[in-house]
């Protein structure tokens, strides 16, 4: 079995890469190929889906920081407490850049076989970041 201090420094490191330099193929450190995501959408996201995600993201906020807040591992289980910050540079899921400072903070759980992590459970406010981008209004439904 994997040694939890050992699965936390690839999770930061991997993170950092991916997330905060756009080496998106870091990611084949850390997760399966046969990784999916669960999130806010209905439909999880593959491997190839969730690295054109990271790369459309940073497009759209290219001084994006990711940080890591906590992460708790347990057997082959890791809950993951992050947050984000960057400024809408570039449009962003056909919104066009608004120029503001976005943050917003989530959670991620995952589960690992052996080495790799072959699913994850994200969870974070999306309504947060349509405040934030102006789109919506605080109280609207």
């Amino acid at each position: 079995m994997v040694h939890p201090d050992a699965r936390r420094e690839l999770i930061e490191k991997v993170w950092a890469e991916a997330w905060g330099r756009g080496d998106v193929d870091a990611l084949d450190a850390l997760l399966s190929p046969a990784y999916l995501r669960h999130g806010t959408d209905r439909h999880p996201e593959n491997l190839d889906t969730f690295k054109a995600a990271i790369v459309s993201t940073r497009a759209a906020f290219p001084d994006l920081a990711t940080t890591i807040d906590e992460t708790v591992i347990e057997g082959d289980r890791a809950a993951i407490r992050w947050h984000s910050s960057g400024t809408h540079e570039n449009s962003f899921l056909g919104v066009p850049a608004t120029k503001r400072r976005v943050d917003i903070s989530g959670a991620t759980f995952a589960r690992f076989e052996g080495d790799l992590i072959v699913e994850e459970h994200v969870t974070w406010d999306p309504r947060a970041l349509l405040v934030a981008l102006g789109i919506i209004s605080v109280g609207q439904d």
